[in-house]
């Protein structure tokens, strides 16, 4: 016999040092899964704070067309319509 043979504490080392190989290999994998994923979710974040800016300009224009106008002087229902404060007469 050229090849010498494994003694019991030899192959369990063998077996234990594969499992752990093993175990390794799918940590590995798990965690590019996992790194894939968040790259994802990070992307969608990025799209939805887009959308989410888009949204809040649409709703502050909105808003600001809502307000009442600060000038005392226009008629409601007519956009900023002025109303004249000169009758046609000169007071002296």
């Amino acid at each position: 016999m050229s090849q010498r043979e494994l003694s019991y504490f030899e192959r369990e080392r063998d077996r234990l040092a594969s499992e752990i190989t093993a175990g390794f290999e799918e940590l590995l994998s798990a965690s590019n899964v996992l790194n894939r994923k968040l790259e994802e979710v990070l992307g969608m974040t990025r799209e939805y704070e887009t959308i989410a800016t888009l949204w809040q300009r649409f709703h502050d224009l909105m808003r600001g067309q809502n307000e009442a106008p600060e000038d005392a002087r226009t008629v409601p229902g007519t956009g900023t319509h002025v109303l004249s404060t000169n009758n046609g007469a000169r007071r002296q």
